[in-house]
């Protein structure tokens, strides 16, 4: 396992953005497929965005495409989302995963055996 550490979120309105950060411990960095989730209340998490390194292959929510941009630092262990034109039904709470895998398809949460803590991501009108 990876230990992850989300930061960045908080409270924004409509149309504003954020980036969120996810550090990563670890000499194999580079190897591993980062993914960002999120769970609104009383809802199921639910896929965000995803990268793998071994493809050089994205994958994005049809609900954040265009607007969010997933990234990462291999310098830094870092990785990034990028959210732009935000909208209230973003608000939830935003987590980063990480696992060795090959992403052929959009991944799902069981493909992922690293946690972070999730950061709040919340927009108002």
């Amino acid at each position: 396992q990876v230990q992850l550490v989300e930061s960045g979120g908080g409270l924004v309105q409509a149309g504003d953005s954020l980036r969120l950060s996810c550090a990563a411990s670890g000499r194999t960095f580079s190897m591993y497929t980062m993914a960002w989730f999120r769970q609104a209340p009383g809802k199921e998490r639910e896929f965000v965005a995803a990268f793998s390194w071994s493809n050089l292959r994205t994958y994005y929510a049809d609900s954040v495409k265009g607007r969010f941009t997933i990234s990462r630092d291999n310098a830094k262990n870092t990785a990034y989302l990028q959210m732009n034109s935000l909208k209230p039904e973003d608000t939830a709470v935003y987590y980063c995963a990480a696992d060795v895998i090959v992403l052929l398809r959009p991944p799902r949460e069981a493909d992922f055996g690293s946690w972070g803590q999730g950061t709040q991501v919340t927009v108002s009108s």
